[in-house]
C-alpha cells in the first residue's frame, strides 16, 4: 500500500501531471463560460423579440431574468 501511495505522490508531484491539470481546469472553465454566454445570447434574443411584439419590460425580466437595466439597453 505504501508503495502505492509513494507512486502515486511521484507521478503528482511531476511537473507533466500539473500541467495536464491546469489544461484539463482551463477546458472545464473555457466550457462552463462558452455554455453561459450561449444561454446569455437566446435569452436577449428572445427579449428582443419580446419587446418587438410590445411586452412589457417587467414581463420580459421575469420570464428571461434579464435585469431591467440589460432589457432598457436592447
Amino acid at each position: 500500500m505504501s508503495q502505492a501511495i509513494n507512486a502515486y505522490y511521484t507521478l503528482t508531484a511531476s511537473s507533466e501531471f500539473r500541467e495536464k491539470e491546469r489544461l484539463r481546469a482551463k477546458a472545464r472553465h473555457d466550457e462552463a463560460q462558452a455554455l453561459y454566454n450561449s444561454e446569455r445570447n437566446d435569452k436577449i434574443g428572445i427579449a428582443q423579440n419580446l419587446l418587438k411584439m410590445n411586452m412589457p419590460p417587467n414581463q420580459i425580466a421575469e420570464a428571461t431574468n434579464l435585469t431591467l437595466e440589460e432589457i432598457s439597453k436592447l
